[in-house]
């Protein structure tokens, strides 16, 4: 797959967005567009929005979309902000098909992992890395000397009997109304258990909640060195169009 420009889609709980992204820079290209998540968010009812974004952008070659679940093989396992008809479903055929392009889909927090280990805070960073994404749930990725460990669903580990995301979650601390130390002391208890379990060298820190570090980053208290992302919303669409260059260009589902 020669051409560096591809289409970069984010499926998320409330908003399918997607733009054109160029994948030696890392820069997008147009304006991104943005459809509310169809409800119920069944596979037939996202794959029409996908159509719907394809054809916003004229779009006629590649696609990389990231998807809020664990896919294996192009397969998905998990659904656990759409609707459970994801299961079992093959999602690359399924776009495919709607489309009538070539599409690569992969777990949404990978995908911000790998654009920012390609052009953000994990840019030229050695070691294990750990990236966190903070929203409505917690999405968790793992490098390991540059490589990807795809599909780490650590956001789900139990934790004071229930998942991890349900106790400090950002959407947690919203609706809940805690103030920002009150949260930040949740969230230190993750990242501490966390650190217990990968060692990372550094922590990135992305999602809605990193772009109001200035109101928490002081409350942590990990070993580890903790960032920011630099991405932030547009995380999602490049990595998902890098994923897509990259897989296309190998044949191969192991991404750098």
């Amino acid at each position: 797959m020669k051409s560096k420009k591809i289409l970069g889609i984010d499926i998320g709980g409330s908003g399918i967005k997607g733009a054109p992204v160029n994948t030696d820079d890392g820069r997008i290209l147009k304006s991104r567009h943005r459809f509310p998540t169809p409800d119920p968010a069944t596979p037939e009812n996202v794959a029409e929005v996908i159509s719907d974004l394809v054809k916003h952008f004229k779009w006629k070659g590649l696609v990389g979309c990231g998807y809020p679940g664990v896919i294996q093989n192009g397969i998905v396992r998990t659904a656990a902000n759409v609707d459970k008809s994801w299961i079992d479903t093959n999602i690359n055929k399924l776009f495919s098909r709607v489309t009538g392009l070539p599409v690569y889909a992969i777990n949404d927090a990978d995908a911000a992992g790998l654009a920012e280990m390609k052009f953000g805070a994990g840019k030229n960073q050695k070691g294990v890395i750990l990236l966190l994404t903070i929203g409505t749930g917690i999405g968790t990725v793992l490098f390991s000397s540059g490589r990807l460990v795809p599909n780490l669903e650590m956001g789900h580990i139990e934790y004071k009997g229930m998942d991890a995301e349900k106790y400090c979650a950002d959407i947690v601390r919203k609706n809940e109304n805690l103030s920002w130390d009150e949260w930040a002391g949740r969230f230190n208890e993750y990242l501490m258990a966390m650190e217990a379990l990968v060692w990372p060298d550094l922590i990135i820190l992305g999602g809605g909640a990193s772009k109001k570090g200035d109101k928490f980053m002081q409350y942590l208290t990990v070993k580890a060195r903790v960032v920011a992302a630099q991405l932030l919303n547009e995380a999602g669409l490049v990595g998902a169009a890098l994923a897509a260059r990259q897989y296309y260009k190998t044949g191969k589902k192991k991404i750098k």
